[in-house]
């Protein structure tokens, strides 16, 4: 079965971290470029940050620069999301996702998802 799941997320008081890890069956990552998502109550899905198949290459949201970093380690096929500096609009629900479009910022160029993990930070 071809699968993303995420794992990681919980509850973190303002200026913490967490560490997200996104695993993957079924399909070879290295072969794909993969995303981070999130999504609050009420909010559209939001990219957060992507990284290119051999890892060398990152991109990430302007609200997310300087504190979150994207990796991957192919041998274990496993993407990271590693989250310094929480802030209270980080709480959300986070989703991997490989992608499969041109782009990397909308949800739509993405074809896989895992169910996503909570990220809670509060003040």
């Amino acid at each position: 079965q071809v699968q993303l799941v995420e794992s990681g997320g919980g509850l973190v008081q303002a200026g913490g971290s967490l560490r997200l890890s996104c695993a993957a069956s079924g399909l070879t990552l290295s072969r794909y470029m993969m995303g981070w998502f999130r999504q609050a109550p009420g909010k559209e899905r939001e990219f957060v940050a992507a990284i290119w198949w051999t890892g060398g290459t990152t991109f990430y949201a302007d609200s997310v620069k300087g504190r979150f970093t994207i990796s991957r380690d192919n041998t274990k096929n496993t993407g990271y999301l590693q989250m310094n500096s929480l802030k209270p609009e980080d709480t959300a629900v986070y989703y991997c996702a490989r992608k499969s479009g041109t782009n990397y910022v909308s949800p739509r160029d993405y074809d896989l998802w895992g169910q996503g993990t909570q990220v809670t930070v509060s003040s």
